[in-house]
Order: C-alpha cells, then sequence, then structure tokens
C-alpha cells in the first residue's frame, strides 16, 4: 500500500494500563488488528494473533510486538469456522497461560452496486467471519475470561452499521449485528465482571481499503468526512486500550467512534 498505513502513534509512550494482562485479537496481522496488538503491547499486555492467511504480515506484527519486549503468537486459519475458535483459544491459553481481553475484529467485505448483487454465498461468508465468529470465540473464552478480574470483551463495528452503506449492503447488516451484540452480550455477562463495549471505526486506511473498493474510490477514501481525510490505524487504537483497561472500569454495552468527526447518535 502507498502511502503505509501508520500502526504506530509517534510519541504516544506506555503507562502500564494493561501489564501483565494476555489480548486475543482477531484479524491482528494488519490494519486495525495490528495496531491494537501494538498498542497493547506497548501498554503491557502480551497478545496472541489470530489471522486467516497473510503469514508475512502476522510474522510482522509479531516482530514488533517482540521489539516492545512483549511475547506473541500468530494463529493461522478462519474464525468463521467454529473448529477453529476452538483451537485458537485453546493455543493462547497454552501459550499464555491466562486470557484478559478478547478483541473481536476480523472482518470481511465484498462491495456490490445493486441488492440483486448479493450472492447468497458472499452474504453467508460475511455474516460468518463478521458475526459468528464473535459468537463462537466468546463461548470458548468465557470460562477464561470469568476467571481474570478485570476482563473485557471489545467487538469492532463500523460507521456503516449507523448510516448505512449501499455499496456494502451485506457488510453493514453485519456491522448493525454487531452493535446490538455488544449491547445484549454487555447485559449478559455483566454480573460475571466482564465488559463488553466496542468500537465503530469511521474510515480508516488499511489494507481493506484497496483490495475491496475500485481506484476511484480509494483515491478519495475518506475525504466526506469533517477531518477531510482518512484515519490511520493507530487513531482508532487507543479507543481499544481504554475499553480494555481499568480506566474504563463503569462502562459497559457502549459504542466510542474514531470517525474523523461524523456525528453518529448511538
Amino acid at each position: 500500500m502507498e502511502p503505509r498505513p501508520e500502526s504506530r502513534g509517534a510519541g504516544i509512550v506506555g503507562s502500564g494500563r494493561l501489564a501483565a494482562k494476555v489480548a486475543l485479537i482477531t484479524g491482528g496481522d494488519s490494519g486495525i488488528g495490528r495496531a491494537v496488538a501494538l498498542a497493547f503491547a506497548r501498554e503491557g499486555a502480551d497478545v496472541a494473533i489470530a489471522y486467516l492467511e497473510e503469514m508475512q504480515d502476522a510474522e510482522d506484527t509479531r516482530r514488533a510486538v517482540e521489539e516492545l519486549d512483549r511475547r506473541c503468537v500468530t494463529i493461522k486459519g478462519d474464525v468463521g469456522m467454529p473448529s477453529h475458535c476452538e483451537a485458537v483459544v485453546e493455543r493462547t491459553i497454552e501459550s499464555m497461560g491466562r486470557l484478559d481481553v478478547l478483541v473481536n475484529n476480523a472482518a470481511e467485505q465484498h462491495p456490490e452496486e445493486s441488492p440483486l448483487d448479493v450472492r447468497r454465498q458472499t452474504l453467508e461468508r460475511t455474516f460468518r467471519t463478521n458475526v459468528f465468529a464473535m459468537f463462537y470465540l466468546v463461548r470458548e473464552s468465557l470460562e477464561h475470561l470469568k476467571a481474570q478480574p478485570g476482563a473485557a470483551i471489545i467487538n469492532t463495528a463500523s460507521v456503516t452499521a449507523y448510516r448505512g452503506s449501499p455499496g456494502l449492503l451485506a457488510y453493514s447488516a453485519s456491522k448493525g449485528a454487531i452493535v446490538s451484540f455488544t449491547r445484549s452480550l454487555s447485559q449478559a455477562l455483566v454480573e460475571d465482571g466482564i465488559r463488553v463495549n466496542a468500537v465503530a471505526p469511521g474510515p480508516i486506511w488499511t489494507p481493506l481499503i484497496p483490495a475491496t473498493l475500485d481506484a476511484d474510490d480509494v483515491a478519495t477514501f475518506g475525504s466526506d468526512v469533517p477531518m477531510g481525510r482518512a484515519g490511520e490505524p493507530w487513531e482508532c487504537a487507543e479507543c481499544y486500550v481504554f475499553l480494555a483497561s481499568a480506566a474504563s472500569a463503569y462502562m459497559t454495552g457502549q459504542v466510542l467512534h474514531p470517525n474523523g468527526g461524523e456525528i453518529i447518535n448511538g
């Protein structure tokens, strides 16, 4: 990608907000997931990264985490499959010994010009990766999260869940489901002491953008928000750090909106 996404915030210094914690991040090989992994490591957390197939990206992220003197394990496979979600959590516990934070971030999108272009296979694949995986991973993680005071689940939603996107019908619908999932799960787990929140990014410059949009859309990506530009992955990552840390102890069922100034109710 040119320019390359910025995964580290220049001048941001860690202060131990996640010291001794372990986080599992899906889609952690690049984009927002990589930025979250680096931000967590900077704050003292060890991380496990689940990724689909970009092995080099995952290795680059692992090395960057280890440069911050934290441990990192990478786990390849499709989180849309229940059996793989079970394996991901098992590997995390085997490698790290505990789990404090689950970040459900893996996602895919497939632009469509018309609702008639949404194929059954694409619809099912989008929801399997974007939504079903969250159910599977929460189910497998729950007993481990219950064992850790201050445990947190953070889901990646999207601005499209609130304002829609006619060219991303399946993706937008899946992200709307994630908002509802977050709100409902937060109430289901509040007595267990597990906080559940979400982040709904606006236009963020990640590999997903040039991989799925045409050249004209890529050239103008992010120009329609009040700040007039796409955000960088690191500009989202601090939202995840906040929601994973004790600083957000009185928040659950909420959504943060790093979106360049677009006013979104919810």
